[in-house]
This record gives structure tokens, C-alpha cells and sequence, in this order.
């Protein structure tokens, strides 16, 4: 049982941290000339910036100037996966802070058609590589292209479907195309990136776990999987900023907040109107215990998001939510609950995200001795998602009040 949860963890931080691979800016190492076109940059500029349907829109259009080409595929795929993953508002990384998400029963709210749209813009980007890798094995832009699709399917199948086992089948067969990638020409140092991520987490595994996977020939370094993303963040032609973003989550995961912060600061820099990096540097604050810095992160990004056009699309039930957790652990219950309640009654919240907060809301009711605004926030999650985790806890603290335990 534990060495199964070991490789539910493992897969889903595979899975996770190879959906980073979106394109930033470089003319100095190899990439796929499509990569410069200005049609692209300008739908990643919109991209970067979280306008999902500006990028969308513009990627249709390259896509519809470019058949056949699985990059031009990839290229819209990724932005769909993306647009979706945020409207579901799991681009937040709290979310991820523990087990709970590999364990529970959670309230998805899958969207067929958009799962249809993704998986037949997947099967269309292989089909394509495949093609072109049948008349020609040392395509490396083919093969980069497919080994960037199925990370990005890997990453629909855990966050969105859960699916552990066939997500992480996924991620290797995405790490076998990217060192397959530096095999052909150490100059594509886009590939670093999957390679990179693989070989760090593999390398983080228990002792005694990868003794046990390293019989089918599994094995990884931290120590090199860093210097491969290191090497991403510089010089990356496609992949430096997401480098620079999956290192800021292994430095938070080790506990590592201040340097992590420095990163994401960084990344600010480039994108200063990036809802999710102003996101994560509160976040961060937050996980560093910083106690009021963070409470103030937070509320700069509420009243940023008061001024015209500063965010191109802010989901504030992540602000609300990330803020009831900083006033939480000042113990500020009665704030922290009504920044909670906030975040549950957000329009176009995520279910999942919905539950979360009304559950953290009726706890912190409870604790400040407000035990009737309590008990109306429990049955609202039981309302939400009766069949949930989330349920199933309410239902324990509608029989007892939460006392912190």
C-alpha cells in the first residue's frame, strides 16, 4: 500500500511539472523555426498574460496556416489544456500542498466537450509526428512536438480525470521522446526541461522505493535534474520561464521559500500583470510564514484587480481562498472565514475549489464561536457535493464542532 502511494505521488509530480512546457523567448540555441513566427508571439504574449481566448483565437489561426504540422497542433493544444485548467482553477498550487488531492474524492466538474476538443487535437499532434518520424527518425522537431503533447495530455489525465497510472505511462514515454531529443542534438535545450523534471523527481524518491523501481531500470538525480532546469532557465529556447517556474515549486516543496520567492519575483519582472505569479509570490509568503506580508500579498492582488484591465482574466476565488489561509494561521478566524465565504461564493468558482473554502469557512466559524454560521457552511458543502471527501468531513462536524484537531 505504501509503495503505491509512493508512485501516486511520484506520477502525479511527473505529471504535474511536464504540463509546464510553454513557450518564452530565445534566439540562442536550436528550436523549431515555427517557434519565432510573429503570429506565435503574439498569441503567447496574450497567453502569458492569461488571456486564454486572445491566445486561443490566434493559435486557431496558426493551426488553420499550417496543416499537418504537429507543432502547429501542440502549439493550439497546450493553450486549450491551459484556458480549461484555469477556468477549473487548478493552476493554484496550494492545491497540490498535500496528499489530500491523490486520495480524496473530489468534485471536477469535467467539461465533454472540451475533453473531446483536447483529446482530438492530441491524437491529431501524433498522428502528424508520427508521420513525419516514419519518413524521417531524426526529425527532432516531430519528435519534440510529440514528447510535448503527451506531457500535456499526462497532465489533463491527473489534474482533470485523476488518472495516476496512464498519466505517468505518459510522462515516460514524454521523457523517452525528450532525451531522444538531446541524443540527436545537445543544442535543443528545450528537451532539458521534461529530462529535467523526470530525473529530479525520480531522484527524490525514498531510498528504498528506488531500489525497488530501479529493477525496471527507473533511476534519477536531483543533483542533475536541477542543473538540466538551471540550464532551461538561461538558455531555453521554449522552456525558459516554465524552467524558472517548476524550479520555484521544487524549492518550495524542499522548503526553500526564499529562494523560491526570488524566482517568482523574477518571473513577475517579465509579466508583472500575470494573475498566478502575483498568486504564487503571496502563496509563498504564506508557506514561509511571513503571517501579515502574506495577508498584504493578498489584498494587493484584490486591489490590483480593482483597476481597469490590470488582470486579463483574475480568478479572485484563488486570492480569497490563499487569504483565509494567511488570516487562518494568525489566527484571525472571523476574517479568514469571511475571506473564505468569499472565495466560495465567487462567480465561476471551481467546485472543488467551492468546497474547499466552505469547509475551511464553517472550521474557522467554529472556532471563533460562531457555531450556527458554522453549521450553514457545512451543509452548504454537503449541498455542493454530497459525495465528496469534503462531504464527509462536514457531516463529521455537523455531529461535533471543529475544534482545531
Amino acid at each position: 500500500m505504501q509503495a503505491e502511494s509512493s508512485r501516486a505521488r511520484t506520477a502525479f509530480w511527473i505529471i504535474l511539472l511536464l504540463s509546464m512546457v510553454v513557450p518564452a523567448w530565445s534566439s540562442e540555441v536550436h528550436t523549431n523555426p515555427l517557434n519565432n513566427d510573429p503570429l506565435v508571439r503574439e498569441a503567447f504574449q496574450h497567453f502569458y498574460n492569461l488571456d486564454y481566448p486572445g491566445a486561443v483565437e490566434r493559435f486557431e489561426r496558426f493551426h488553420a496556416h499550417h496543416p499537418g504540422d504537429p507543432q502547429g497542433t501542440a502549439l493550439l493544444l497546450d493553450a486549450v489544456i491551459f484556458q480549461e485548467l484555469y477556468r477549473l482553477d487548478l493552476l493554484d498550487t496550494t492545491f497540490y500542498a498535500n496528499d489530500g488531492f491523490l486520495t480524496g474524492r473530489h468534485a471536477t466538474e469535467e467539461d465533454p466537450k472540451a475533453r473531446d476538443r483536447i483529446f482530438q487535437l492530441t491524437d491529431e499532434a501524433i498522428h502528424e509526428a508520427d508521420w513525419r518520424l516514419s519518413r524521417n527518425p531524426r526529425d527532432i522537431d516531430a519528435l519534440f512536438a510529440r514528447g510535448w503533447v503527451r506531457s500535456l495530455k499526462c497532465t489533463y489525465l491527473a489534474m482533470v480525470e485523476r488518472s495516476f497510472s496512464v498519466g505517468f505511462r505518459l510522462a515516460m514515454k514524454a521523457r523517452d521522446d525528450a532525451a531522444h531529443v538531446l541524443e540527436l542534438d545537445p543544442n535543443y535545450v528545450d528537451a532539458k526541461l521534461i529530462v529535467g523534471v523526470y530525473e529530479y523527481v525520480v531522484g527524490a524518491l525514498p531510498w528504498p522505493f528506488k531500489l525497488l523501481i530501479g529493477f525496471a531500470g527507473v533511476t534519477g538525480s536531483k543533483s542533475r535534474g536541477m542543473e538540466l532546469l538551471q540550464d532551461c532557465g538561461n538558455r531555453g529556447a521554449i522552456t525558459s520561464l516554465e524552467a524558472r517556474t517548476v524550479i520555484a515549486l521544487f524549492l518550495r516543496r524542499e522548503a526553500k521559500y526564499q529562494e523560491a520567492i526570488q524566482v517568482v519575483r523574477g518571473l513577475k519582472s517579465q509579466y508583472p500583470h500575470n494573475f498566478l505569479f502575483c498568486l504564487e509570490e503571496a502563496n509563498l509568503r504564506k508557506d514561509a510564514g511571513e503571517g501579515m506580508r502574506a495577508v498584504q500579498a493578498y489584498q494587493e492582488i484584490l486591489a490590483a484587480n480593482a483597476k481597469p484591465g490590470y488582470f486579463a482574466e483574475a480568478r479572485l476565488e484563488l486570492a480569497y481562498f490563499g487569504l483565509g489561509d494567511a488570516l487562518r494561521g494568525q489566527r484571525h478566524y472571523r476574517e479568514a472565514a469571511k475571506a473564505y465565504e468569499d472565495a466560495a461564493w465567487t462567480r465561476n468558482v471551481g467546485a472543488e475549489l467551492k468546497l474547499r473554502s466552505l469547509l475551511a469557512g464553517g472550521q474557522c466559524r467554529d472556532l471563533d464561536g460562531e457555531r450556527s454560521l458554522a453549521v450553514r457552511d457545512y451543509q452548504a458543502v454537503i449541498a455542493t457535493g454530497p459525495k465528496t471527501s469534503r462531504a464527509d468531513a462536514a457531516r463529521k462536524y455537523l455531529r461535533s464542532p471543529y475544534r482545531g484537531n
